[in-house]
């Protein structure tokens, strides 16, 4: 599926009916990424379950080979979500802040890329902390008026400061 198009909507222009639903489109498949990040910096399982299918993968093993970690792939919406808030809640805090988000949508799926700036200290030691900037690709699928992920792929461009404020020792 093809992010690096040079216009945003493929919906043709006057077709308001169109331009709208692609709108409210673009915007539920943002929010299924907004939902993923603020659900771990929040620690709120319901919200970040909201963020994905029943039968979501997550890959964060490309972002992790960069500096030696050899985290699992993830796949199902419940292990995802209790790996991952079982990893951060009481040790790490963490902030997410997404950018440049490209999307295509062809029917009920999508593709999305987006740079994603995650940001974890140790909440025993805020002086350990890794900061991450990870492209992200994405697979999403429509459920109703809402997209869920299933699929997502975090790569790593560049790290600085302690990975174990990621995964522990």
């Amino acid at each position: 599926m093809d992010t690096t198009a040079h216009h945003a909507l493929s919906a043709r222009p006057g077709d308001t009916a169109a331009i709208v639903a692609e709108l409210r489109d673009r915007a539920e498949i943002t929010d299924a990424l907004y939902r993923f990040a603020l659900g771990q910096d929040l620690k709120d399982r319901e919200l970040f379950a909201s963020a994905f299918a029943v039968d979501a993968e997550l890959d964060f093993r490309p972002a992790a080979a960069r500096w030696g970690g050899e985290p699992p792939l993830m796949t199902g919406r419940d292990t995802i979500v209790t790996t991952i808030l079982a990893m951060f809640t009481g040790r790490v805090d963490t902030t997410h802040q997404i950018t440049n988000p490209r999307i295509t949508v062809h029917g009920d799926t999508a593709h999305l890329t987006a740079l994603v700036e995650a940001q974890h200290l140790l909440t025993a030691d805020p002086s350990t902390h890794a900061l991450l900037k990870n492209p992200y690709t994405v697979e999403l699928v429509r459920d109703g008026s809402r997209w869920l992920i299933r699929r997502m792929r975090i790569d790593n461009t560049w790290l600085t400061g302690n990975p174990t404020a990621i995964f522990g020792a």
